[in-house]
């Protein structure tokens, strides 16, 4: 029986892990393109959605021994084929349902709409899909597009601990990991343990002899500007952008959305990393200040990131902009580039390039799609994810594991939800700007065709009213064979 057939959206107040229950059992109708192929999907449920339900409470996820340890959900059988073309309904039918939607004027004054069939590329309906317009964070489809192709999924972000310039000193040294945590255990999910870091490094020094330390900390692996231009005000949308960060440096508990911030997440990191040595039977001299580690020194300790493939997932979900910017730059630097906003478009652009897509009139001056000056097109939303489903590339498959699905997860959560023909269906980007509102991503319609879209809007007058003629046109790509 198909999700469709079961009514999801009948089910009240759903949560996560009964969504990646649900889906190991049946198999979402979303993921029907991609399954079989190679990449990071395990029999169709997202890696990291499995590393998450096997950290929460026993009673939190499935297929849990009585009075055991949480376990991972079980993947879903093999029962969903790779990506085919299905019998073409043609493109009539979805035009008639599209353009008196798209006339809306809570969309504002410029449009642009794109939709494909991503087993056959034919473009079912287009508006304006060539206009370079405001991605907002649509844009993080394509800085994850570019950090997959450029790093693999399974890449790594090292920090690490490397013996200082003289006797006694050691250098807290940032790798850029966005994953970093000071807890014992991130509610975020699995990332660089600073935890972990210190007991590692306390355990080195101690069989060498030496209990006590000098502290330095060393984030020179990025360059340039660490604030975003664009959050006014120091809003919280963003931390400042260094390579040494823990926690994204949040001032509370939380894991997405916008927070207080700290000015110098740099030195917090270190600060509380010296907290943790002398927690662990290492003294630390002083206060922790910049060093450089000296070139070639054998680290004392690692900690690594989780693998590309899970950061893109979160990114993409939560929407999470301190990601975004670690990503541009690993991007840059995987390149020989400065990792900087300025280089990380240098080498985004590039990367794209690369994977034959169309970048006339785009612009990529972060990787959030915080700043105002950011150009994409639809046509260039839609075109990489077909890249991300197409078995030849099973490395950009991140970017379509990791979208938000309608009604259930992340930012779509709230939207497309209930009786919706998109819930549980439809996964996607969200993007919100003052001026400008997109959408963009997959959805299976009716006829079993797999189709990506995006939706831009610009200079709507209300973003609450611009979001539901969003909702509507997805719906209806949704509900439309």
């Amino acid at each position: 029986m198909c999700d469709r057939e079961r009514g999801w959206s009948e089910v009240p107040l759903v949560k996560t892990w009964q969504l990646i229950a649900g889906s190991a059992v049946a198999g979402l109708a979303l993921s029907a393109a991609v399954v079989a192929t190679s990449g990071p999907w395990d029999s169709g449920q997202r890696k990291a959605e499995r590393d998450r339900a096997a950290s929460w409470t026993r009673t939190g996820g499935a297929d849990h021994a009585a009075g055991g340890l949480p376990q991972a959900a079980p993947s879903a059988p093999g029962v969903l084929g790779v990506l085919a073309p299905r019998p073409d309904a043609g493109a009539g039918a979805l035009a008639g349902a599209l353009a008196p939607l798209l006339a809306d004027p809570a969309l504002g004054t410029a449009r642009g709409a794109s939709v494909i069939d991503v087993a056959t590329g034919r473009v079912l309906y287009e508006s304006g899909a060539a206009d370079p317009m405001k991605p907002a964070s649509t844009v993080k489809i394509v800085t994850a597009s570019a950090a997959l192709a450029a790093l693999g999924p399974e890449h790594r972000i090292r920090t690490t601990v490397a013996p200082g310039a003289g006797p006694g000193e050691i250098v807290l040294v940032g790798g850029g990991d966005p994953s970093l945590t000071a807890k014992k255990k991130s509610p975020a999910g699995s990332g660089g343990s600073l935890v972990a870091l210190a007991a590692d490094t306390a355990q080195a020094l101690k069989a060498a002899g030496t209990d006590t330390v000098t502290l330095g900390y060393d984030d020179s692996l990025y360059t340039g500007p660490v604030l975003h231009p664009n959050d006014v005000g120091r809003a919280g949308n963003i931390a400042p952008v260094t390579a040494l960060t823990a926690d994204e440096g949040r001032r509370d508990d939380s894991t997405a959305g916008t927070a207080a911030r700290t000015d110098d997440p740099s030195g917090d990191t270190a600060r509380a990393f010296a907290a943790l040595l002398r927690d662990r039977g290492i003294k630390v001299n002083g206060e922790p200040g910049k060093a450089k580690a000296p070139a070639g020194a054998q680290p004392l300790a690692t900690t690594l990131s989780t693998p590309l493939a899970g950061l893109v997932e979160r990114m993409l979900t939560n929407s999470d902009n301190d990601i975004a910017e670690a990503l541009a730059r690993q991007t840059a630097l995987a390149a020989g580039k400065p990792a900087s906003f300025e280089g990380g478009e240098q080498a985004v652009t590039e990367k794209l390039a690369s994977l034959g897509v169309d970048l006339k009139g785009t612009r990529f001056l972060d990787g959030s799609g915080l700043n105002h000056e950011d150009r994409v097109t639809t046509r260039l939303l839609t075109a990489l994810l077909a890249k991300a489903a197409d078995p030849a590339r099973p490395e950009l498959r991140p970017v379509l594991t990791g979208l938000p699905v309608a009604g259930f997860t992340g930012t779509l959560s709230g939207r497309n939800s209930g009786t919706s023909p998109a819930a549980g269906l439809l996964r996607a980007k969200t993007g919100t700007l003052t001026g400008a509102n997109g959408l963009a991503g997959t959805v299976v319609d009716p006829s079993g065709r797999l189709l990506a879209f995006a939706f831009l809007a610009g200079n709507a007058p209300v973003k609450e009213s611009a979001e539901k003629g969003l909702d509507k046109l997805a719906a209806a790509v949704a509900a439309t064979s």
